[in-house]
C-alpha cells in the first residue's frame, strides 16, 4: 500500500465507517463500544472526519476505529485494518493483486490478453452457482450477459471472476470476489458489542494488477433507447440484482472510485431522454455517492448542455432518487426479499 491509497481510506466518511462496523449513530453520536456505555457518549466529527470518547477517551480516524473494533476477532492489526476498509468500500489496493498470474510484482499495467480466455467459456463452479442463484437468486441471462465465471486457488477458496469491460467491450479490469466468506456481515455491533470471528479465508476481493475497476457494465448503454431508463447501482451485486429485474443498470463502486471523467464517459454515451435512477444505499456511504453522482451530472457543463454526446447530440441528465424499504440496507436485499415473497419489483 503506498501513501495514497492509505490516505483514500483515512477520508473515507467516519460515520459510515461506524455504521459498516456495526454502530448504530444519532445526530452524530452512539454508544461507546470501548466500555460499558449506556449514554451514547461516542461522538464523531465530520468536519475532521474523527471520532471521540468523552468518557474513556478513544479517539482516532477511519483506520484507528476499525483497528480497535477488530481487535476481538484476531485482525486489529494496520494491515488487517485498511484490507477490512478497503474490502467494504471497493477501493482497490495495490496489494491485492491475483494468483492467476504467475509473477504479479512484474505486471505495470492490466494485460487484457492473459485474462480474456477465461470469459470466452465462462465456468461455474458448485459455489459460485451456490452464490449466484441460490443466495442472490440472479436470472441466469444476467450471469451469461456478464460473462461472470469461477476458479479455486492453491488453497482451495472458491472465487468468482467479474470482468469489467468498456463501452465498446473490451476487457479494462477484474474484480475477483472470494466465496469462501459468509453471505452475511461478520461484525455485528449491535448496543456497542465487538465483532466477532467469521471464519474469514483471506481478503474479500482481490484485482489483478492495472486493472480498472471503475463503472461497471459499460455495454448496456449501447443497448439504451431513447427515452428509456437506466439505473445506477452501488457495486456489481447491486447491478446484478436491478439486471435480473428487467432494468438496464450500470454499477459504480463508491463515492471514492467515482471521477468525473467516468461520468462524462456515461453522458457521452446516452441517448436522448434517458432517464436516471438510483436506489441509493440505506447508509452514509450511500448517500454520499448519490449526492456526489448528482452533483456532478448536474454541474455547469451538464446544465448548460454542453456536454457532447455521440452523434454531435447535448443533453442534460437528471438522477433520481429512489428509497428503499427500511429492513433493506441496498438494492440486492430489496431484490432477494420480493423474490422470496414472490412480489414484482
Amino acid at each position: 500500500m503506498d501513501k495514497l491509497e492509505i490516505q483514500k481510506l483515512r477520508d473515507l466518511p467516519i460515520e459510515g465507517v461506524a455504521e459498516r462496523l456495526g454502530l448504530k449513530i444519532r445526530q452524530h453520536k452512539s454508544l461507546c463500544p470501548f466500555h460499558d456505555d449506556h449514554h451514547a457518549s461516542l461522538s464523531f466529527n465530520i468536519r475532521r472526519n474523527t471520532y471521540r470518547c468523552f468518557v474513556c477517551g478513544a479517539s482516532g480516524g477511519t483506520i484507528d476505529l476499525a483497528m480497535n473494533l477488530l481487535k476481538s476477532s484476531g485482525r486489529g492489526s494496520f494491515r488487517e485494518a485498511c484490507r477490512w476498509l478497503a474490502d467494504e468500500n471497493n477501493v482497490i489496493l495495490t496489494e491485492y493483486t491475483s494468483t492467476l498470474t504467475s509473477n504479479p510484482s512484474t505486471l505495470t499495467s492490466f494485460d487484457a490478453s492473459r485474462y480474456e480466455r477465461f470469459f470466452e467459456h465462462p465456468w461455474l463452479s458448485d459455489a459460485a452457482r451456490r452464490f449466484l442463484f441460490d443466495e442472490r437468486m440472479l436470472d441466469e441471462r444476467v450471469v451469461r450477459w456478464c460473462r461472470l465465471t469461477s476458479w479455486q486457488d492453491r488453497k482451495g477458496v472458491n472465487w468468482l471472476q467479474i470482468p469489467y469491460y468498456d463501452v465498446d467491450g473490451k476487457l479494462i479490469g477484474i474484480q475477483n470476489r472470494n466465496l469462501g466468506l459468509s453471505p452475511v456481515s461478520d461484525l455485528s455491533c449491535a448496543s456497542g458489542s465487538l465483532p466477532r470471528e467469521s471464519g474469514e479465508r483471506g481478503p474479500r476481493f482481490r484485482f489483478p494488477q492495472g486493472s480498472r475497476c471503475s463503472v461497471y457494465n459499460l455495454p448496456v448503454l449501447k443497448l439504451l433507447r431513447e427515452g428509456e431508463s437506466l439505473y445506477i447501482t452501488e457495486g456489481c451485486s447491486d447491478c446484478w440484482a436491478m439486471l435480473s429485474s428487467g432494468h438496464k443498470a450500470i454499477a459504480i463502486p463508491s463515492a471514492t472510485l467515482l471521477k468525473p471523467a467516468d461520468v462524462t464517459t456515461i453522458t457521452q454515451h446516452l441517448p436522448p431522454g434517458t432517464q436516471l435512477h438510483m436506489y441509493p444505499d440505506r447508509d452514509e456511504p450511500g448517500e454520499r455517492l448519490f449526492l456526489q453522482l448528482k452533483e456532478l451530472l448536474e454541474s455547469s457543463s451538464c446544465a448548460s448542455g454542453s456536454l457532447p454526446r455521440e452523434g454531435g447530440g447535448r443533453g442534460h441528465f437528471s438522477l433520481h432518487h429512489h428509497h428503499l424499504p427500511p429492513d433493506c440496507k441496498d438494492f440486492s436485499e430489496y431484490y432477494i426479499s420480493t423474490k422470496k415473497k414472490g412480489q414484482p419489483l
